[in-house]
């Protein structure tokens, strides 16, 4: 018997990396996992027990809304919500002046109204069901004020202050929202731009209290945490995971 036996999780951008942790974190609880993503999902879906994997743009109302019904048309509700799809790696490093207005758009897009839009759509089945767990995945970012990357950790900052007020809103539904902010994590994503390696490895593992490179599975313990009934009092809360590299 897992904790989670009996819940449907939606995790969004689990195709692989933090997400693909994730939802193996929470498969291994009991959930049964519907995987979204732009690529990938269907084949990643196949490694869980009746897993369904749903191709998406979370960042698209119209993909979103499809999504939803999808995912409840085929397991007749959601519980858990992980917002984790982002961009990152792709971004390339630069003084704020030099991105492109397309380009913060695009983050705040991506980053920032893809979990409004999640949230939007499933929260009226959580009510439905009673309750349920949104998790929003952030980032250490803000909290240090990480430079050249403005656009991505404004977005990241963002996501902090979006899980406190949605967790006031939706309390009294017994909808709780939290949020997990990792360190500079050594996921598919990162691992595929060798010049962002380059640039944050060492400097990142060396400002760590526990001075090791992050890993997925890192994140995936205080994902499950929000996730089940150890955590029933516990709202508009966010957990940095950085191996001691911020005190928040």
């Amino acid at each position: 018997m897992g904790s989670l036996d009996g819940k449907v999780a939606l995790v969004t951008g689990a195709a692989q990396g933090i997400g693909r942790a994730i939802a193996d974190g929470l498969a291994a609880e009991g959930a049964r996992i519907v995987v979204a993503d732009l690529r990938g999902a269907e084949v990643a879906a196949e490694s869980f027990d009746g897993g369904i994997g749903l191709t998406a743009d979370v960042s698209s109302e119209a993909d979103v809304e499809r999504l939803v019904d999808e995912a409840v048309a085929q397991c007749g509700g959601i519980d858990i919500l992980v917002n984790n799809a982002g961009l990152y790696a792709s971004l390339e490093m630069r003084p704020f002046e030099q991105i492109p207005l397309e380009e913060w758009r695009q983050v705040m897009d991506v980053n920032v109204a893809s979990m409004f839009l999640m949230s939007r759509a499933v929260v009226p089945v959580m009510r439905d069901r009673g309750g349920g767990r949104i998790v929003n995945i952030s980032s250490g970012t803000p909290f240090r004020g990480v430079p050249f990357l403005l656009h991505y950790v404004t977005s990241k900052g963002a996501i902090v202050a979006f899980t406190r007020a949605l967790a006031k809103e939706l309390g009294k539904d017994k909808v709780l929202v939290n949020c997990v902010a990792p360190g500079f994590t050594m996921s598919a994503g990162v691992e595929a731009h060798p010049e962002v390696i380059e640039k944050l490895r060492d400097v990142s593992v060396a400002a760590r209290t526990i001075q090791r490179d992050q890993t997925p599975e890192d994140i995936v313990g205080a994902v499950v945490y929000f996730s089940g009934p150890g955590s029933e009092f516990v709202t508009g809360q966010t957990i940095v995971i950085d191996g001691g590299q911020t005190f928040h």
